[in-house]
């Protein structure tokens, strides 16, 4: 959080001088520690983010991969005049341990067109699907395999 707090200094700025670098690491450690004292926040949470930072940007790509083949997906089934919409409400349970890739999880089948997590419950999803056809493997899907991969490192 320390490095963000820096980087938004310097962006505001808009050049980078010693004395701005110098003012930026002091306003920005104020800034960290005033998070620190009154909203709770923790070293361990930058470090948890650092550790997992790979993982999570890989997860991000593979997201925004996700929703432009769920959006193309969508487009044909909407515009194909042959093609008959069969919506559906999938009940799926998972594995996940962590209430961050819990909702994570849920939160990124919202953002994939044509789906979106009803409700989330422990660790059972209801999912409704503008078709029946989205609704194939959404149970043991690459963002699943993804945040198992994020809980164990």
């Amino acid at each position: 959080m320390f490095v963000l707090f820096f980087l938004i200094w310097v962006m505001f700025n808009g050049q980078l001088t010693a004395e701005i670098a110098a003012f930026g690491v002091v306003i920005a450690g104020v800034m960290y520690w005033f998070l620190c004292k009154f909203f709770n926040y923790k070293l361990r949470y930058d470090l948890f983010f650092w550790r997992k930072a790979p993982l999570l940007i890989q997860y991000l790509f593979t997201l925004i991969w996700e929703i432009l083949k769920a959006n193309l997906t969508v487009f044909k089934m909407i515009y194909s005049a042959e093609y008959e919409l069969e919506p559906a409400v999938v009940r799926f349970k998972t594995d996940l341990h962590s209430t961050f890739a819990r909702v994570l999880l849920a939160n990124s089948i919202t953002l994939t067109p044509g789906t979106i997590t009803v409700t989330l419950t422990d660790n059972e999803y209801m999912v409704h699907c503008l078709d029946k056809e989205l609704a194939e493997g959404i149970s043991s899907s690459v963002f699943v395999e993804l945040l198992r991969k994020i809980e164990e490192a």
